[in-house]
This record gives structure tokens, sequence and C-alpha cells, in this order.
């Protein structure tokens, strides 16, 4: 509601001025006048507050509390009786009441200037009401004098004549009135309550008190009245589980229509609304009713007159809205109640189901009454066709673009999740072809809206119109495909419609778009967090070609492709959620296939070949980590980014949690297969390669650390490798087995000193360092092999081979050093001017 305006001020008398045409002078530019600067107002001692404030009010309540006192000591006392007590009392508010209105008629022929805060006739009559209330009620519930209905009539008077009273004394008398007329009900007790004569009396009191809110132009009291009278819904609501509703519905049905008559702005006998504005006042009094109608309809059983009571209130609100901008607040708030009802309806425990017997003695317990099938469904048709024709209309119709975006929001929402209601109650979520046909007939009814929009000539919040059409249409396209196919497409529909969300976004930039396809893909997440292997034990046995290829790879590219497609605007937070979904269900298809492969299609099952799946995982770990390093070179994005570093961190926990403690085949004692081509390769040989790979592809864009740790790994897996195949040689496919002789500790040496040349040899061509130190630590470790182990260990022949081969080995090395790395040129030989010339300033040494 808007505010009061300002009452025009007369203009003050000012003499005549002589204009320059008079005098005969020329006239000076005519300059811009000062504002008048008003003096501010004197601030207020404390004299004159306690004079002109604080007595008044302590004297209006003192008046008030005396008028009880006197009733309250004439009863201890015995002087008067209750009869002449109540007639007293009458007689004192009537006094009051009348010193109130003399004194508010005669204050300026008394020459007194009104304190607004501290207004003498209003707290005076005040008072008197006041008085009056509480004689009523004594008479009522302290002497007997008046039966129920009379006191509540007598109540409800002096209420409504308070009032009425604030039309002259103001805001003050208003909220007295109000809390009195309201709280009336609470006072006054019967052994026959009637909701009908509650509901009358209330309605009587809201329609007087939205007509003084009207009259006034209170936004307060309007706001407390609607708050007041839609409590008042709370008993009925209770009452109505186990009753009739039809008193409740009439009364929110009335209320309703004395809300939207008085209070929406632009409607009726409202106040005047403000062009293409939600007024908030107007909105909250229809929402005001909409939730207990709602709350009506779902706590009655879905009583019929319940739900045609509700309906008609939801007709009406998105009329009212369509009519006056001011209530388009409503408009979410009765969409969002639609659907929790029709919801409700279709999710409700069956009961009859429960407890009505079966066979002979059907019958003998009575069924509850059901609600009506044939209306729910009218009505859920209704709600969807009522916010979907209307959003769609509402399209270019204000020159706000926020207004039609909330008509268009409510016009996809509503049907799609009224359909997905109707298809749990109607056909339990399993797989229907009449549903998947409704889901595309919306489809194709939110395409053809789409397209008309994109034809119509630019309005404002016409463009975001387009886009959000175009959202519905991918969702009804994805509810379409969930219909029609196994539960398990479910995940693929949702997924699916992330990269449409997205292609719209990229032809109508709307942010909201953005977040939609973040929250989609967050759906997804959800879906298969419920249940992982995506359609349960149905998985299949089939390695790769499972439903984890489309449960996870589809989604997957689905977020690759929506990812690239917002990166392309900007690289914010909503991108950066989807990119990280996408790199989340990759790692994931490729973590559950391998566990799916090795396990024999059980994704739960405790792990049979652990060397087998933790090298299979750390391979594809390390093969993700090299993927994304080279991708965020081309993206720049730090999603990819920290993805290649949380990638290669989870395959290094891989290599030293799992291949050498866990699944280390000589801690397990598990068989590795034949030679060469044996889990050992699998484990161990493939992810150094890998690992080599990565510090390659990194050694120019990552620190030295990272490098460094990379090509550690690199070579410590080689390094096992090499050494779990000499003893795959010596002890067959069980590596536990048998004792360890001179010939295999002396080729352990051999070979690590070969292995050492190799890196050596690698690091010199390729100009790499790490190689080369990669190198001298294996050299340095063979070393000590051969000077603290085989020494010791080994005898005869194998010991002193050992000692000639690594002593070969190191000159060779240090030969190398010598002639390609760290060559040593000869000085240059004196010239004879340099030998016959002594240097200038004396002698040199030759």
């Amino acid at each position: 509601m808007p505010p009061v305006p300002p009452r025009p001020v007369p203009p003050s008398s000012v003499p005549p001025v002589r204009t320059a045409a008079a005098t005969g002078a020329v006239a000076p530019p005519p300059a811009s006048a000062p504002a008048p600067v008003s003096a501010p107002e004197p601030e207020r001692g404390f004299e004159e507050r306690f004079g002109t404030q604080w007595v008044v009010w302590i004297g209006g309540v003192a008046l008030a509390l005396g008028g009880i006192f006197m009733v309250r000591y004439s009863i201890e006392q015995g002087l008067l009786g209750p009869g002449v007590r109540v007639t007293l009392g009458a007689l004192l508010a009537a006094a009051l009441v009348a010193a109130g209105e003399w004194t508010r008629r005669n204050e300026v022929r008394l020459g007194a200037v009104a304190v607004p805060s501290a207004h003498v006739p209003s707290i005076l009559t005040a008072a008197g009401t006041t008085v009056a209330y509480a004689t009523v009620y004594a008479a009522y519930a302290l002497y007997g004098f008046l039966a129920p209905p009379i006191a509540f009539l007598l109540l409800g008077v002096v209420a409504l004549a308070t009032l009425a009273a604030a039309l002259l004394h103001g805001p003050a008398l208003a909220g007295l009135g109000l809390v009195g007329a309201y709280v009336t009900p609470l006072l006054v007790s019967t052994e026959e309550p009637s909701f009908w004569a509650l509901y009358l009396y209330l309605i009587v009191v809201t329609a007087a008190a939205y007509a003084l809110a009207r009259a006034r132009l209170w936004r307060w009291l309007a706001l407390t009245a609607v708050c007041f009278a839609s409590a008042w819904t709370l008993p009925g609501i209770a009452e109505a589980a186990v009753a009739t509703a039809v008193p409740h519905a009439v009364y929110m049905v009335v209320g309703f229509a004395l809300a939207a008559t008085l209070i929406v702005a632009g409607l009726l006998f409202g106040p005047t609304a403000e062009p293409d504005t939600v007024d908030e006042i107007s909105s909250l009094s229809l929402a005001a009713w909409l939730v207990p109608a709602g709350l009506l309809t779902m706590v009655s059983g879905h009583d019929s007159v319940a739900l045609t009571g509700f309906v008609l209130l939801v007709v009406a609100t998105v009329g009212i809205a369509w009519r006056s901008t001011a209530a388009l607040g409503a408009v979410p708030v009765a969409a969002v109640l639609a659907v929790l009802v029709m919801v409700e309806w279709a999710t409700e425990a069956r009961l009859d189901s429960l407890i009505a017997p079966a066979g002979p003695v059907a019958g003998a317990v009575p069924e509850p009454v059901r609600a009506s099938f044939t209306l729910h469904l009218l009505a859920g048709f209704g709600f969807a066709a009522l916010f979907g024709v209307s959003g769609f209309f509402a399209q270019g119709r204000s020159e706000r673009p926020v207004i039609p975006q909330i008509w268009a929001w409510c016009a996809i929402a509503t049907p799609l999740t009224i359909l997905i209601a109707l298809y749990w109650r109607i056909a339990g979520f399993d797989q229907s072809i009449p549903f998947a046909g409704l889901a595309l007939l919306l489809a194709a009814l939110f395409a053809v809206a789409t397209e008309t929009l994109v034809r119509r000539p630019d309005r404002p919040g016409l463009a975001a119109g387009q886009a959000i059409f175009a959202v519905g249409t991918i969702a009804a396209l994805a509810l379409a495909l969930t219909m029609a196919l196994e539960k398990g497409f479910l995940t693929i529909a949702l997924a699916l419609t992330v990269p449409g969300i997205a292609l719209v976004e990229r032809h109508r930039p709307l942010p909201a778009l953005r977040w939609l396809a973040a929250a989609m893909s967050l759906v997804v997440l959800a879906r298969i967090g419920w249940e992982p292997r995506i359609v349960g034990d149905a998985v299949g046995d089939t390695p790769i070609l499972n439903w984890l290829l489309w449960g996870y790879g589809v989604p997957a590219l689905a977020f690759w492709t929506a990812g690239h497609l917002l990166r392309r605007r900007a690289d914010d937070a909503a991108a950066r959620t989807v990119d990280v979904l996408a790199i989340l269900f990759t790692v994931l298809l490729v973590t559950l296939e391998i566990r799916h492969f090795v396990q024999g299609g059980d994704v739960y099952a405790v792990p049979r070949r652990p060397l087998a799946e933790v090298g299979l995982q750390v391979a594809a770990w390390l093969a993700l980590a090299i993927g994304l390093e080279r991708l965020r070179l081309r993206t720049r994005s730090i999603v990819h980014d920290l993805g290649a570093l949380v990638m290669a961190v989870l395959a290094l926990v891989g290599i030293v949690g799992g291949l050498v403690v866990v699944a280390n085949p000589l801690i397990t004692g598990d068989a590795v297969g034949g030679p060469v081509v044996n889990l050992i390769l699998l484990g161990y040989g493939v992810p150094a390669v890998l690992a080599a790979t990565l510090a390659l592809v990194a050694r120019h864009t990552r620190p030295m650390a990272y490098r460094a740790v990379a090509a550690t790994a690199a070579v410590g897996l080689a390094l096992m490798w090499l050494s779990l195949e000499i003893r795959r040689v010596y002890h067959g496919a069980v590596l536990t087995s048998g004792p360890t002789g001179d010939l295999e500790q002396y080729t352990y040496s051999a070979a690590w000193l070969g292995f050492g040349v190799v890196l050596l040899l690698a690091g010199i061509l390729l100009r790499s360092q790490p190689a080369r130190l990669a190198s001298a630590a294996v050299v340095t470790l063979t070393v000590g092999k051969v000077f603290l182990y085989d020494m010791a260990g080994l005898t005869g022949m194998f010991r002193a081979l050992s000692f000639i081969g690594l002593g070969l080995v190191l000159v060779g090395i240090g030969l190398l050093y010598q002639r390609l790395l760290f060559p040593r040129r000869p000085a240059p030989s004196p010239s004879p001017a340099t030998t016959d010339t002594p240097p200038e300033g004396g002698g040199g040494i030759p």
C-alpha cells in the first residue's frame, strides 16, 4: 500500500514585486534562487517532554487502572453489589470516551497544540475503551450477567467501536482496538463452540480493520490484521483433521476476497498501485490466505470442499496478479503450494490397503474415505495449464525484466513437478509410455513457446523468457526419456540436460541458466551417490560395456561439453562446478570399470587380486594426471590445474600405500603369472613408464619438487619391476617360495648397475639432469648393496665378479662424465711474445 501523500501547503502571502518593465530598469539574467532552508527543530528538554508527553501517557494508564482498581476495591470491601459495579464501570467508560471526544472537538478552541506522540483526546478515549472492555468481560466472566453469545457480541462491539474511533484519534487507538477484537474469542468460552459464529465475527472484524487501513493508508494495520485473521485459521485446520472442512474453507475464501478487495493495490477498492511494481503488503495479504488453504487441503485428507476452495484461491491469485502487478509476489507462493498439494496427494500412504481386510470378512472394517481421484487429476492438469498459459502470455507485458521472469519460471516449474507427482502416483516411477508422451507434449509446447518468443520484437525480459522456456523444453525431454526408458536412464537424462542448458546459455546469456546447469549437475551427483551402481545388481557382467559406462560415461561427456560451453563466456563458479564434476565422473568411470573388471562384476566385493587392481588404478590415475596436465596448458583453468595435482597425489598414494605395501607380491605371496607379460609388468612396469611420462610433460610447467617426485616414483617403480622380474625368473610365479641364492644376488647387482647406466645414457641424450641424478642414486644404491651385502653374503667367484663388474662400471661412468659432461680442455701453449716479453711492471713466473 503506497504511503500517505503529503498535504498541500497553502502559499504564503508575499508582497507584490515590481517587474523590470515597470521600473524601467534592465533586469539581470535570472538566477536560480537558493532553496529555503528550514530551521532545525529545537531539541525538546526534560521539562517539555515531562509536561507534554510523559504525564499524558501515565495519566491515561492511571485512568484505565483506576477504573479497574475501583471495581476491585468495591468487590473486596463488599460496598456495592455486582450490578452497581458493572453499571459504574460502564458509566466511567462512557465518561472517559465522552471526555476524549469533547477534548478533541475543543482542543483548537482552547488553544492546545496536539503532541502526536501524546495526544490527550486519543489517550482519554483509549482509557475509556479499555475500561469498557474490562467491564463487559467482568459482567460475563465474574458475575455471569451475560450469556456467552451476548458477551461475545458486546466485546466485539467495543473492539469495533475502538477501531472506528481510530479514524478520529489516530493509529494508537487502532492498534488497541485490533488487539481487543482478535483476542475476544479467546476470552469467551461456551459449551457448544461454533466455528460458523467465530468466523462470522472474524470476518466482520477483519473487514473493519481492512477498511480502516484502506481509509487511512496504514500499511502496518493492514499487515497486522492479515496476520491476526490468518492465524485464526490454525484451530480450524487442526479441527479439519477429524471434522468437516466446510466452515474453514469458507472463512479462508472470504478472508482472501476481503484482502483482494481492500488491500491489494490497483484492484477494486485497494489503494493506487505503482506501475510495474511488486508491493509487499499486497502480495503478503494474498499469500497469508493461500498457505492455510493449502494446509487445510492436506490435513483434511484432500477433502473435496477444501481442495475446491484451494483451487479457487490459486486461480484467483493468478488472475489478481495478472490484473495488478502489485500482487505478483503471491504467484510463486501459489505455484509452490499447488505443487506441494499434488505431491502430498501423490505420496500419501494408502491406508485402505493396510487396514482393510480381505476375503470373507471384507467390509467388516470401515475403509477410509478417499479423496476424489478425478478431482485431483483435473486440479493437477488445471494448475499446469493455468501457470503455463499465464506465464507464456505474461512475456513482454512489463517494462521491468524481473516480472516476466517470475511468470516464466512458474510456467515451466509447475507443470513439470506436477507431472512428476502424477507419474509417481499412477505409474510408481516405472516405465510408462503414456506419461512419456505427456512429457514429450509438454516439451513440444515449451519449444513452441520458445520459438514464438524468439520471433517477437525485443521487450524487457523477453530474452530471459526465451531462455527459461528453452530450459523447460530440455527438462521435459529429459523427463520423457526417463519415463520411457529403464530407471537407469534417469541419470543419463538428467546429465544430458546440463549441456542443453549450457547451449541455451550460450545463445541467451542469463546468469540463472549458468547456476541451473551447475545445480542439475549436482542433482546427477546426488543420484549416483544414492546408488553408485546406477541400476543396482543389474549393472551387468560384461567388462566395459555395462551400465557403469552409460551411467558414468555419458554424464562425464555431458559435463565436459557443458563446462567447455560455459567457460567460453566466463570461468566463474558455475563453470568450475561443472568442470569439477566432469573430472570426478571421469575418474569414477575409470576406477569403477577397473574394479568391475578385476572383481568379476561386483564393485562391492573384497579385492581378490590386489596387485592387478591397484596396478591398473595407479596407471589410470597417472594417465589422467598426464591428460589434465596437457589440458590445463590449453584452458588455463584452475580446476584443471588443481585436478592434475589431485590425480598426481592420488597416484603417489597408490604407489606408496598400494604397490609398495598392500599389493606387493613379496608381502601378499600372490602368484604373479608367467614370465615378462605378467602382473609385475602391469603393476610396476606400466606405472613406471607413465610416471616418467608425467615427469617429462611437467618439466617446463611445474616446480622442480614436482618433477623430482615424479621422476623418483618412475625410477623406484622401474627398479621394483626389474627386481621382481629377476625374482620371478628364479622362483616362479610365487615370489615368496624358496631361498635366495648367490647367483640371484649377483644378478640383482648386475641388473641395477645396468639400469643405472641406462639412466645415465638417457640423461646424457635428453640433457636431463634429473635423469642423471636418478642414475647416480641407483648406482649409489648398487654400491651400497655390493659393499654391505655382497661382500658378506656372496662367496667364491660371484663375490669377485660382483666387485669386478662394479669397478668396471664405475670407471666407465667416470670416463663418460669426464669426456662428455665435464670435459677439461688442455691449457693453450704460451706464445713467443708472451715468453720473451715479461709483463709490464716486473717479472712473472713462467
